[in-house]
């Protein structure tokens, strides 16, 4: 009759686990040696209640009945874990709680002692002998393995302590990063930046220094960044603390906190009497340490574009010596270059196609470089500002602000094109963010440039003020508004440049 109870028990256990597989399968595939584990420990109960009942049959009833126990041993440990995989791989993690693997090796461990205890005090063993019997034999334990228990205790004191977690990033004392991935019963697992794993014994942890970075009063935080860059003194520092903090400000760095914002600080004068260089520090809150250096990198380039566009040279090393082979005419040659790409530029500007050559000539001259680097706003909604740029590579995109805060694509530019004529010719301010999705490289013309031009021959403001309004009604009504008709917004426009530009009626 007893055996036929442990089959009963065998058959309930078997759909136990395949429940749990069939659990694990389609809610925690990660956790698949969950199972691996309770098959493991079916087998070893299938076998010892096969060989407890052979044995019986055999008469030899002291082992039969030894085996039963272990048998009974081994359910009990079944069940703990069909509760455990349920409670802590399936539940838990659904309601968002992703306990530490040392917890529930804990709570499984103190489950099987409890679970040995009562089949063991069921049977008429006596419970205290036992664990008399386990205090000695654990002190012995103890003894031999210290190395490997001091690693055990480290594991359980770093996760009952709390000040490092699993996701935190760290630093070690020999100053690589990585971030926790595991904190185990023997080691802590971190991961670098170089896709190396180190294995750290917790005993060692315990006993070392370490930086839990982007963390502050228990809570994650952005975390503080700087680099240098140097200026030379030709240079006002305020200048340059200005044109970089407006180029950091103007639109959102990927992985860079809007606050607290990015900055800019001259942090030194030549301090050592030998440089020609102001040094300057931007500093800058990142949200996500992985990406460490691609967010770097995006920041420094937007600091290259800015002094660029700002005619802002960075710092050469006092004593520099240039060497340079060239023919006679080298010098000529490089200007040429530079005239023909202020001439490509011009050639983009279908609404000055009705100017003479000495007028486009008049233009080439007036024209600045200014690039930008991807994801840099090129123009500013409502901003005025009196210039227009021609691009001259790379690509851009046309978005306006609703009122409601959704922003809304008007268009993409690809270069050779311009924008921002508005501004130049009108002074209004503009009606839309220019931003650029690539590198780009543009041309900036300014009111005074195109003044002398206008001044010397007024009577083009009303060809240009027809193209131009061509221009703005398929850009207002690719915004979803109602504007005029082309007729009276050229008449509007003619008006506007006359009073701009102080042009006679």
């Amino acid at each position: 009759m007893g055996w036929q109870i442990e089959l009963g028990a065998g058959g309930v256990l078997l759909v136990g686990i395949v429940a749990v597989a069939a659990l694990v399968h389609y809610f925690a595939r990660d956790h698949k040696w969950v199972v691996r584990r309770l098959v493991v420990l079916f087998a070893l109960f299938t076998l010892t209640a096969a060989i407890g009942f052979t044995l019986d049959r055999a008469g030899i009833g002291g082992w039969a009945h030894r085996l039963r126990l272990a048998s009974h041993v081994l359910a009990t440990f079944i069940v703990i874990n069909v509760v455990g995989a349920i409670v802590f791989d399936i539940a838990l993690p659904k309601v968002g709680f992703r306990p530490a693997r040392i917890v529930s090796d804990l709570a499984l461990g103190l489950a099987y002692i409890l679970g040995c205890g009562a089949i063991l005090a069921s049977s008429g063993f006596s419970v205290s002998s036992v664990l008399t019997t386990g205090a000695v034999f654990s002190a012995i334990l103890a003894l031999s393995l210290q190395t490997t228990l001091g690693n055990v205790l480290g594991g359980v004191a770093l996760h009952v302590d709390g000040t490092m977690k699993v996701g935190d990033w760290i630093q070690l004392e020999n100053g690589r990063q990585g971030i926790v991935r595991e904190i185990r019963w023997r080691c802590t697992i971190v991961e670098t930046r170089d896709f190396d794993t180190i294995i750290l014994p917790n005993a060692q942890l315990l006993s070392s220094t370490l930086t839990v970075l982007g963390r502050r009063d228990g809570k994650t935080v952005p975390r503080r960044m700087k680099h240098l860059f140097n200026v030379d003194f030709r240079y006002s520092p305020s200048r340059v603390v200005q044109v970089v903090t407006d180029a950091l400000l103007a639109s959102p760095l990927t992985n860079v906190a809007a606050d607290p914002a990015p900055s800019v600080w001259c942090v030194d004068l030549g301090r050592d009497l030998r440089t020609s260089h102001a040094v300057y520090e931007v500093r800058y809150f990142i949200l996500d340490l992985g990406p460490d250096s691609r967010t770097s990198s995006a920041v420094l380039t937007r600091v290259y574009a800015a002094l660029r566009r700002a005619d802002i040279p960075l710092a050469r090393p006092v004593e520099t010596h240039f060497v340079r082979v060239e023919g006679e005419d080298s010098d000529e040659r490089r200007a040429q270059r530079h005239r023909s790409r202020r001439v490509e530029a011009l050639s983009a500007l279908t609404i000055f196609g009705e100017l003479t050559s000495q007028e486009r000539s008049l233009l080439e001259g007036q024209l600045e470089y200014v690039p930008f680097t991807a994801g840099e706003k090129m123009t500013r909604q409502g901003a005025v500002a009196h210039w227009l740029y021609v691009m001259t590579t790379g690509t851009a995109e046309v978005r306006r602000v609703q009122e409601d805060g959704d922003k809304l694509l008007l268009g993409t530019l690809q270069a050779p094109d311009f924008f921002g004529e508005m501004g130049l010719m009108t002074g209004e301010p503009r009606i839309a963010d220019v931003v650029a999705k690539t590198d780009v490289e543009c041309f900036r013309l300014r009111k005074e440039g195109f003044q002398k031009v206008l001044l010397g021959r007024p009577e083009i403001a009303k060809e240009l003020s027809a193209r131009l309004a061509e221009r703005r009604v398929r850009l207002l009504a690719a915004s979803g508004e109602s504007p005029k008709s082309q007729v009276e917004e050229e008449e509007r426009i003619f008006a506007a440049i006359g009073r701009f530009f102080g042009l006679k009626a």
